[in-house]
């Protein structure tokens, strides 16, 4: 064999066992790798007491998922969080529910807030996983496949608040936390008007921090939330890329119009002259057809809010 052949033929063979030991570590280990991100941020009104918010997202939720199961249930006992947010995509299988029951049940008692996804209506399908790399999913068919009311009861029960394309209040520890939603912008269910005019509805008040919730962080949105007065923006769907180069500051994919160095983790998002801190979940799991995770650990957040002081800005908050 000739030398340039024999070299060809080993970079080629070294390509490969490069390319299989990334498969084997997305497939079989990273996926199972949960993290906890923690983040700081100054937004609560002077004076008032810290709160601890619980982001969870785009758990996916299948019944054999136990391995998750026990991760997301250990939560509450090391983070003991005020609030959770969970920002959709719960379900990843007809039956995911009984995962999730054992996932979310800790935490009942915690109030919080809730959006969809659109796999919290539809179940996953099998479709070529590459696609994902060619931009942002275009499906126009919209069938209901899930028990969206049986979740809606499950996550209700525990003491969170549905507000798709509305707004809703809680009170913790004497600050009044507003929150709006929209339902998934992904499948163009967001309804922006309607959200921010019940947002708008509840009043104003002082000694109160306003968060924008959403699945998919598309610019329309979180440019009408930055708008309408939110302190603190809060978003799922993008996996965090789901696949990455590892030590990248971007993503590879979005499959949303999100800036690819924004689809993962804490930021500041700006628009006509006004920056709010975002916060980005890579999400808890997966399709079941497209079980891996590579540079991307699946994660929950952790988001310590705080009271302002004179030298907090939106830059030093996103900072990190």
């Amino acid at each position: 064999m000739r030398p340039a052949a024999q070299t060809a033929l080993t970079t080629l063979g070294a390509v490969g066992a490069v390319g299989v030991a990334a498969g084997v570590w997305g497939v079989g280990i990273e996926r199972y790798l949960f993290t906890l991100r923690r983040h700081e941020l100054a937004v609560l009104p002077p004076g008032s007491p810290s709160v601890t918010v619980l982001h969870l997202s785009d758990a996916h939720m299948a019944p054999w998922q136990h391995r998750k199961q026990r991760w997301i249930a250990d939560i509450t006992d090391r983070v003991q969080p005020d609030l959770v947010i969970n920002t959709g995509d719960n379900l990843g299988h007809p039956d995911g529910l009984h995962g999730l029951r054992t996932a979310f049940s800790p935490l009942r008692g915690v109030p919080g807030f809730f959006v969809h996804g659109s796999n919290d209506k539809i179940a996953p399908s099998a479709r070529n996983p590459f696609k994902y790399f060619s931009g942002p999913s275009t499906d126009v068919e919209f069938t209901p496949s899930l028990d969206t009311d049986a979740l809606d009861e499950f996550l209700t029960g525990l003491g969170e608040t549905q507000i798709d394309n509305t707004a809703a209040s809680v009170r913790i520890g004497g600050v009044r936390i507003d929150a709006l939603g929209v339902d998934d912008a992904h499948r163009e269910l967001d309804d922006l008007p309607a959200a921010t005019a019940a947002f708008r509805a509840l009043g104003d008040d002082t000694a109160r921090v306003r968060l924008g919730v959403t699945h998919a962080p598309y610019r329309r949105v979180l440019d009408a939330f930055t708008d309408v007065g939110t302190d603190l923006l809060l978003a799922g769907h993008t996996h965090g890329g789901q696949v990455r180069i590892p030590f990248a500051k971007k993503a590879l994919v979005s499959n949303c119009d999100i800036p690819l160095d924004q689809a993962r983790g804490r930021s500041l998002w700006t628009h006509d002259g006004r920056s709010v801190p975002l916060n980005v979940s890579a999400g808890l799991g997966h399709s079941i057809y497209a079980p891996i995770r590579f540079g991307c650990r699946p994660e929950a957040s952790v988001l310590v809010l705080r009271a302002r002081r004179a030298a907090d800005s939106p830059e030093r908050q996103s900072a990190g």
